[in-house]
């Protein structure tokens, strides 16, 4: 049976194909007044997507070069700073603040959970600089309240910095009313990109901290950017290409919104957390433990294999039987769960394919499965939920 390659990882997620046509089209110089015409409107638009009247700066780089600018623009050595984790990067922000020699305060949770709110006011201090958080922590598919937290921070000197990473296109975030100072995307994810960008929304009580910070900085000098990003310009060398396919993925937003790319940010939250519930729902169906029952995320849905067999067993056999590629467990997780995403260019067909496949797969692999029952849950939990968002549609309309 012919195999069609498709990405169900929580990063690179699917390519859009006006993003690739852009892209190949993207035969443009960047100091000229095409590119400037392009980034300034890239620019502007990014403010919409993120959801806040606060600037936007783009690097050249991953998600974690902006992570790792967040931390050199906004603290000193030896500045006290928390960090909330609950994974694999939850403790990337650990390292990066140790790295660069801040007191680092450290809340987690076992992996699969998320932080109490009770344990984060008790870890915040008068002299905590920054709160470091993820507003999903895609290792384990938990969902962290990013409200609850800058709601305790409000009237602090502390800066409440997230990685919205995957959080950004799956996941409700209402940046400037909650206080949010720094958030931190990434192209590869619900902006259906590869990899290579990274975009960061920065308050204005950020960009005066900023002044206060001595530490050297070149690159990632993020003053620097907003500069030059006035005038359409980024101050080193952009990545040409992905901003042509940014621009691309927001018109398609903007699109989908009927012409308002809010209202098309909003569609693109609502179907992955549609996609979210169908796959929560098949997984019960066919007896899947959820790994983070408690709190679960919109961008993925992780999953527990049954007793006695691996997660790698399961990654693999939907791979070459289908050519879909899952995620296994991260670090010490690696084996114990899978990984399903649902951000950015997926829909409906795609959530019913992956179920079906993962009945097949697990059938073939020993378990008992009554076939149907995964994909039955789904298709219930999707007339729920669509009718549920119809209601609130109509209720605002």
């Amino acid at each position: 049976m012919l195999k069609k390659n498709r990405l169900f990882t929580p990063g690179p997620t699917p390519l859009l194909p006006a993003a690739q046509a852009a892209m190949a089209a993207a035969d443009v110089h960047h100091r000229t007044a095409a590119f400037r015409a392009l980034y300034t409107r890239v620019l502007a638009d990014l403010k919409t997507f993120v959801g806040t009247r606060n600037d936007v700066i783009v690097l050249a780089a991953s998600g974690t070069g902006a992570m790792e600018a967040a931390v050199t623009n906004l603290t000193n050595a030896g500045d006290r700073v928390l960090v909330l984790t609950a994974g694999k990067f939850g403790e990337r922000w650990r390292d990066l603040g140790r790295t660069y020699g801040c007191e680092v305060d450290v809340v987690s949770a076992p992996y699969g959970a998320t932080f109490t709110l009770d344990a984060v006011r008790a870890a915040l201090q008068p002299e905590t600089r920054a709160i470091f958080l993820q507003a999903t922590e895609s290792s384990t598919g938990a969902r962290h309240d990013v409200r609850g937290v800058a709601e305790l921070a409000r009237g602090s000197n502390a800066l409440v910095v997230v990685d919205a990473i995957t959080g950004l296109g799956t996941t409700a975030l209402d940046v400037d009313a909650w206080g949010v100072d720094v958030i931190i995307g990434g192209s590869q994810k619900a902006l259906m990109l590869p990899p290579g960008l990274a975009y960061c929304g920065v308050s204005e009580r950020a960009w005066q901290r900023m002044e206060q910070v001595s530490r050297p900085r070149y690159y990632f000098d993020l003053r620097k950017e907003r500069k030059v990003a006035a005038r359409g310009e980024s101050a080193f060398t952009p990545a040409i290409a992905l901003i042509a396919a940014l621009g691309a993925a927001l018109d398609y937003l903007r699109s989908a919104g009927g012409g308002d790319l809010a209202a098309g940010r909003v569609l693109l939250v609502e179907n992955a957390e549609t996609c979210a519930a169908m796959t929560r729902a098949a997984a019960g169906a066919l007896g899947l433990k959820l790994f983070a029952a408690s709190a679960p995320a919109g961008a993925l849905t992780a999953m527990v294999p049954p007793a006695g067999m691996e997660a790698g067993k399961i990654v693999k056999a939907v791979r070459e039987r289908f050519g879909a590629v899952l995620a296994d467990g991260q670090g010490e997780m690696k084996g114990h769960l899978f990984r399903v995403a649902h951000i950015g260019y997926y829909d409906y067909l795609d959530t019913i394919g992956i179920i079906g496949a993962l009945e097949q797969v697990l059938a073939e692999l020993g378990v008992k499965v009554e076939f149907g029952a995964g994909v039955a849950a789904a298709q219930r939990a999707y007339s729920e939920q669509h009718l549920a968002l119809s209601m609130q549609h109509s209720a605002k309309a």
